[in-house]
């Protein structure tokens, strides 16, 4: 092999361990089957959701991985192999490749790092399933302004009645 060719195979293993460095999460999907007009359209949804897509070989991904909290992942690296990765929204590729699998039934998980942690195929189809954090944090701001609108018509009603 080539001075050069080592060269720029470095690039790109220093490419991928830049990218892991600031990840709080990163999943393996197997991505064959669909075309390249979905393959367009699903790269679109992951950059909305600020989640970076890429298909590396799975020799330079193993390389970039050695040592690194992702490391567990070269176990699922065989065949064709994509990842996705995410520093802003720990669940994001999960989630965002989860709506897309449905759409398209042809891809599916391999694992992924979450957190630091470790999630086989099972565990990251589950923490595709958790809503995002702002449907979240907008779920507990109904579920606390409820009871009080509740509390706040009640009193109303009140003075309304003494009025009269």
């Amino acid at each position: 092999m080539s001075v050069e060719a080592k060269q720029q195979k470095q690039v790109i293993i220093d490419e991928i361990k830049a990218k892991l460095e600031t990840a709080q999460s990163a999943v393996v999907i197997d991505y064959m089957g669909i075309t390249v007009e979905q393959a367009d359209a699903m790269r679109k949804k992951l950059r909305e959701a600020n989640v970076d897509y890429t298909v590396y070989k799975n020799t330079l991904m193993k390389r970039a991985i050695e040592g690194t909290a992702f490391a567990p992942l070269a176990d699922v690296l065989e065949g064709p192999s994509a990842i996705a990765i995410s520093s802003e929204d720990a669940t994001a590729p999960a989630r965002t490749l989860n709506e897309i699998i449905k759409d398209y039934k042809k891809m599916e998980f391999k694992a992924g790092i979450v957190e630091g942690e470790f999630y086989d195929k099972a565990g990251i189809e589950q923490i595709a399933e958790i809503p995002s954090r702002d449907v979240l944090i907008a779920k507990f701001m109904g579920s606390i302004q409820s009871p009080v609108s509740k509390f706040v018509r009640t009193l109303q009603a009140i003075a309304d009645e003494k009025e009269a």
